[in-house]
Order: C-alpha cells, then structure tokens, then sequence
C-alpha cells in the first residue's frame, strides 16, 4: 500500500450567530412585507453579513433571538433598521449619463416654454442622494433664473439613514469627480481635503423625506418627471406592476419617467411609451 500524506484542509470559521433556514425565511418574510424587496436564497450570506452589526446592537446570541426581538413590543424601531441594512445603496453623480442629458436637452427646454413656470421632479429611491443633487445641478445649468420658478425636487428613499446623510450633502472627493468642471463650478463646494459639499442653492431646490414607494404616497399633485433607477429589480412582476401604474397616476400625459439600466416595462405596464435606452413617457 502506498502511503500518503495527511493535507490540512482549512475549515470554515466558526460563525457568530446561527442562522437557521426558519430565521432567514422569517427574515425575507419580513423584508418583503414591508419594502417589497424579494431575497432568494443566494442571498443568505448576504443577510448574515448585513444584520451582524443589529443582532450586536440588540445583544441577541443568534438570528432566532433576532426574530423574536422584531416581534415583540420594541420591535416597531428595529424593522426600519432591518430594512435600512438590507436595501442596496449603489449610485453615484450623473450616473446613467444619457439621462440627464435628455433632462437637460429635451425635457427642461420644453418645460421653460411653458406659461405655468412650475416644475416637479420626483428622485424615488434617491439613495445617499446623489442622483437629486445631479438634477438639482442640470437643473441651474439649464435655467440659471429660478427666481421666478416655483421649482422642487422631491428626493425619497426608505432608508432613513440615507435621507440623513443625503440632506448633509458632503461627499467624497473621489465621487465628485464624475461631476463636470463646468457644473460643479460654484455648485460644489470645497469643505476640507477630502470632501465636497454641495451648495446651498441645490440644497434649497431639493426636499429629502423617508418614503416606503409601497405604502402611502403623502403628496399631492403632479410630476413632470420620476426617476425611479435601479429599484424595481429587486421587486417581483406584481409589485412592479403596481408601482409603475401608480407612478402614471402622479405623472400627466407626456410625463417622463427614468428607469434602470437593467430594467424594462415590457409586459410591465402599457401606460408609457418606450423612448430607448430606458427613458418612457405616459401615454395613458
């Protein structure tokens, strides 16, 4: 018999909390319910990951201690830290590029043509606020005088913690580099060495509130355009369709809405018309 040498294969790491396949069922359960957000089961790792840091804060010993928190009499609090840790935040300044440059070409020309001077534009899903304060600048790029403007940005996001820093508007030096020269110029403020901050005539045009888009909409009247990118693909064909029909209800014939690079209306909904490259307008 020949012999062979003993190999030391590595182990995993002992985890830190248990998370049985109840724990992540009730988990996805409860994300679902109150942000519409689907996690299949390739997302495990990334629960575990994301929710350490509240069952620390909490001082549960595993995931099922985590769970019975979130249903008893304090757990009210904790569900919005829940969902805080578990939505996506990936944006960044003129991101999507050809969209602002429909904003600022097409759309605002047209809209500054119009008798009303009132403008509405809805960032739904803003993030750490990056993709308001880009239309804020497109905006006073394009129509340098809104003295005599009745103009507002609504900006909204489920995410609490991002509302907060989005209305603080400092960010990284590196992630004002994809901002043009010419339109950060006065509309991007230097605060030290390692930090922008955004000025305050963008900060006056924008209005930051926590919105779940799947609950109660506390506005009136209507938007010229919606931005909502990169949000629905974490929704499952139901809940996309409801969504997008109630955006045509907030948005007239001829509205604009901005969607996704890697999402589509297609089988979606029939109330807008597909201009390309994931810009629409209402139809019906």
């Amino acid at each position: 018999m020949v012999g062979t040498t003993p190999v030391n294969v590595p182990q995993p790491a002992a985890r830190e909390f248990a998370l049985t396949a109840r724990d992540f069922d009730a988990i996805r359960s409860r994300v679902r319910g109150a942000a519409g957000i689907v996690l299949g089961d390739s997302k495990r790792d990334l629960v575990y990951g994301r929710l350490g840091k509240r069952l620390r804060a909490r001082g549960c010993a595993s995931f099922a201690e985590y769970v019975a928190f979130l249903d008893g009499p304090d757990g009210g609090d904790e569900q919005v830290e829940l969902v805080n840790a578990l939505t996506t935040n990936l944006t960044g300044f003129f991101r999507e590029p050809h969209h602002f440059e429909t904003l600022a070409k097409t759309i605002l020309p047209a809209l500054a043509e119009a008798p009303s001077r009132r403008l509405r534009i809805w960032s739904a899903a803003c993030s750490s606020g990056e993709e308001p304060y880009t239309i804020a600048m497109v905006l006073h790029k394009a129509i340098p005088d809104l003295r005599g403007w009745d103009a507002r940005i609504l900006a909204t996001d489920i995410d609490t913690d991002m509302i907060a820093r989005s209305r603080a508007g400092l960010y990284d030096v590196s992630k004002a580099a994809a901002i043009p020269r010419d339109i950060a110029r006065g509309r991007v403020i230097k605060a030290d060495a390692d930090t922008v901050e955004m000025s305050p005539a963008l900060k006056d045009l924008i209005r930051f509130r926590p919105l779940n888009l799947l609950g109660p909409w506390p506005f009136r009247g209507m938007f010229d355009v919606i931005f909502c990118r990169n949000v629905v693909i974490y929704f499952d064909k139901d809940t996309q369709c409801r969504l997008f029909d109630r955006f045509a209800e907030v948005l007239p014939l001829g509205g604009w809405l901005f969607i996704g690079h890697s999402e589509s209306l297609f089988r979606v909904s029939e109330r807008f018309q597909h201009l390309g490259r994931t810009i629409y307008r209402k139809i019906r």
